[in-house]
């Protein structure tokens, strides 16, 4: 990559810092004003559903439903998918595309109250606040397409709803359905603990199924007869914790038993578990991938029993767009911060009371367009395998407390509620302004495009993924 085009980038003023609010953008702001309460009721219904990857029948259908009614063109079922969909409206470019997500996480399901007390004991919960992502997304895509269909705005707006983010990915098979193939710009947006247009990459990331076959016998009558599947299980992740030690700080190897076997006095023939390994960047992924891979031989070798690796899927690191963050973070400084009650300073606080975070309540404030890091830390995102193939424009908005522990039952709760519900009608207006800047200035989004050319360089994407989406025994 050539670093004379960002440095010089990083040394410019933020693109439109002396600009006001135009009145299209008055207008979409005000749009998404009137679409409110109808929004609110879409993220809570979703919120209450809570359901998981590629089970989200019920949210996707309350979505494209509203979409439908709201003068879009919906397309159901996308890349063979039931609960993906896409809403369109306009036409010829440039086409702007929106993403929604709306799946939950298993086991987290909570009351949209301050004390752990779980709404549906053992069931979901919208602990990353994809409830509020769907419905914040669609409510700038409609503000958009009020402006299109006026004639004021020119161009396709296209709102991608995709599942099953938080397991399978389903982006990447929507990718490769070539969802994407006739977008200019792509948006999104994440919840969060802050506000920010973020301009940070993510893990890459790949999942992998590690089966063992062995022998069964009675663990105490003749033990000698079995050959156990567990001691390769046990064998296997012993050796993944030691070759921790060796790898590079940026590597992050998780691992889910999901069989060790049924009862004590069997030993077991058969075990599996589900592995995952992380890097900052994918060509750092790959040879860790395949170290650990081969270790799985190496268990089957001295525990006696034959073994199978099944990829599930993976995702690239994030294609960082400064440009679209530029215009997005111009945007936020002209919507100003979020303000709070009293009460919900208070619940905030309480939140933070029952995790063991300092009561400090909520980061109203705008975080300032941060310098890329080279190595991030932090999770990952099938929104990354978008960014390799079209520009994309991140932006995160606060839901929850500043420090509050994601991915837990305290996020399910300020997603529930009036928290959550100003986070989520923040991100939509700052998104359909944003929106509104790469449908009136065409050299704007030529800026974008040649950015994203710039970063992607001679790199080929090539998706990780095996057959279709695994919609059936997940």
């Amino acid at each position: 990559m050539k670093k004379t085009l960002f440095t010089l980038m990083a040394c410019l003023p933020l693109w439109g810092v002396a600009q006001k609010i135009t009145p299209l953008k008055k207008a979409v702001i005000q749009s998404v004003e009137q679409h409110k309460e109808s929004l609110i009721k879409l993220s809570d219904s979703v919120w209450a559903l809570a359901e998981t990857a590629f089970e989200e029948q019920g949210s996707a259908k309350i979505l494209a439903d509203y979409a439908e009614a709201q003068g879009m063109n919906v397309t159901r079922g996308v890349a063979g998918i039931p609960t993906a969909f896409t809403a369109t409206f306009g036409s010829g470019h440039p086409v702007i595309s929106i993403l929604g997500e709306y799946d939950a996480l298993p086991g987290i399901s909570q009351k949209a109250s301050p004390e752990k007390e779980a709404l549906n004991p053992g069931a979901a919960g919208h602990g990353c606040g994809h409830n509020l992502f769907g419905a914040a997304s669609l409510g700038a895509a409609i503000a958009i397409k009020e402006q299109i269909e006026s004639g004021k705005l020119k161009g396709t707006v296209k709102f991608l709803g995709t599942p099953s983010e938080e397991k399978y990915f389903a982006k990447i098979w929507m990718v490769q359905a070539g969802l994407w193939e006739d977008v200019d710009v792509n948006v999104s947006w994440h919840p969060g603990a802050q506000t920010e247009a973020d301009v940070q990459s993510s893990l890459a990331l790949v999942d992998f199924k590690v089966e063992f076959y062995g022998q069964a016998a009675h663990a105490s009558g003749d033990p000698w007869n079995g050959r156990s599947a567990s001691d390769a299980l046990e064998l296997y992740t012993t050796g993944i914790n030691y070759y921790r030690e060796h790898m590079k700080p940026t590597l992050r190897v998780h691992y889910h038993i999901q069989d060790g076997g049924q009862v004590v006095n069997v030993v077991p023939d058969y075990s599996r578990l589900w592995v995952r390994v992380r890097d900052t960047k994918r060509t750092g992924m790959m040879p860790v991938y395949e170290r650990i891979k081969a270790m799985a031989e190496g268990a089957a070798i001295m525990a006696d029993v034959d073994y199978k690796i099944t990829l599930i899927s993976g995702i690239y690191e994030m294609l960082v767009n400064r440009r679209g963050g530029e215009v997005m973070q111009n945007n936020l400084e002209l919507l100003g911060p979020l303000t709070y009650t009293t009460e919900e300073e208070a619940f905030a606080k309480k939140i933070q009371e029952a995790t063991g975070k300092p009561q400090v309540g909520m980061d109203a404030s705008i975080h300032a367009l941060l310098p890329t890091a080279e190595h991030p830390m932090g999770g990952s995102t099938d929104v990354a395998d978008v960014s390799w193939n079209v520009p994309n424009i991140n932006l995160s908005v606060t839901v929850a407390p500043k420090d509050t522990p994601w991915h837990s039952w305290a996020v399910v709760a300020c997603a529930g509620m009036s928290i959550g519900h100003k986070g989520m009608v923040h991100a939509a207006k700052a998104m359909s302004m944003t929106m509104v800047d790469l449908f009136q200035q065409p050299k704007l989004v030529q800026e974008i495009k040649n950015e994203f050319k710039e970063r992607k360089g001679d790199e080929v994407y090539t998706p990780m993924i095996e057959g279709p989406a695994p919609l059936q025994g997940h």
